[in-house]
């Protein structure tokens, strides 16, 4: 039987009353990546511009029996060339997002994060994966797993508060946001307790914004009714978290990679807090989760075409 993906069914089913959205995509060397392109193309969600070795895409075009004929394709020269010419793109205003194609995760960071030349803003750059996991009721978004190694407290204010515009750029109307650890009280030999409780407290206070903020929360009282009723937790939050800030990027990485290949979930990926959305797929990623990644972004760029109109009236 083959895996339901109801709600990123419901992400790309919103995309098709926005207009594509200008992507540039960074070292496209490979079939995946170049299938990846195209496809979400196809569906309306993207309009790439290929950025690379124009003699290595088209060969691997050929190769993958794929038509990049119609496509703009922007020359570099390696990998890093690549990366920065895309991050030029974005900068230019010709692209309003951005993809990574068979370049390392690290080179095309690099070139956005470069001070004089990239796409750093005031917030800390952050990556959110946004989860379908059959059983649970709602899209699922977990931060960080992927960039941030171990996080300050002052690093997942940013954290938080990027998950927190992710969700409601995606449509959730209330925003329930599980400050993980591994219990549910304040422990002084914890320290992501004190960080969870200091979380909280900042959200009281307007330092966080736009969203139902609780913790610490272990993961069964953060996602289970049933478990937080058990604790005898009180909470908005307790039992139906649709964000979840992990303690560092080992717990996520373990977290996502459990709900991936344990309990059939597929994780769309996106990092926030530079001046566009950055899609980072994996080639072991489906085409769902491919495409859905695509959605997310091109769901973010839309909100910040919309709140770019506003500030100019």
């Amino acid at each position: 039987m083959e895996p339901s993906h109801e709600k990123y069914d419901r992400l790309i089913a919103r995309c098709k009353s926005i207009p594509p959205t200008p992507t540039a995509i960074a070292h496209p060397c490979d079939e995946s990546s170049l299938k990846g392109a195209i496809d979400a193309a196809r569906v309306g969600l993207i309009e790439p511009i290929l950025v690379g070795p124009t003699a290595r895409i088209r060969e691997a075009a050929a190769a993958a029996r794929l038509d990049v004929s119609k496509l703009r394709i922007v020359d570099a020269q390696y990998s890093q060339d690549s990366a920065a010419k895309a991050v030029e793109l974005v900068r230019n205003a010709e692209a309003q997002a951005l993809m990574k194609g068979s370049l390392h995760t690290d080179e095309l960071m690099g070139a956005v994060v470069k001070r004089e030349t990239g796409l750093r803003t005031s917030r800390r750059i952050s990556h959110c994966f946004v989860m379908d996991v059959p059983g649970y009721p709602e899209a699922l978004i977990i931060t960080d797993a992927a960039v941030n190694i171990a996080p300050t407290l002052k690093d997942k204010v940013d954290i938080v508060q990027n998950a927190i515009d992710l969700a409601r750029d995606l449509g959730t109307t209330e925003v329930r946001v599980a400050i993980l650890s591994a219990m549910e009280t304040v422990n002084p030999d914890v320290p992501s307790t004190l960080e969870a409780a200091a979380l909280c407290k900042m959200a009281d206070r307007g330092q966080i914004t736009g969203a139902l903020v609780d913790g610490p929360l272990a993961l069964d009282n953060a996602i289970s009714p049933e478990a937080a009723k058990i604790k005898k937790i009180d909470s908005p939050v307790a039992g139906r978290a649709n964000v979840l800030v992990v303690p560092d990027l080992e717990a996520g990485n373990m977290l996502a990679k459990s709900l991936t290949f344990l309990a059939s979930a597929d994780a769309a990926g996106i990092v926030l807090g530079a001046r566009v959305p950055i899609i980072l797929t994996s080639r072991a990623d489906s085409l769902t989760a491919r495409l859905a990644s695509c959605a997310v972004a091109s769901l973010v760029a839309d909100a910040r075409r919309a709140t770019a109109k506003r500030a100019v009236r």
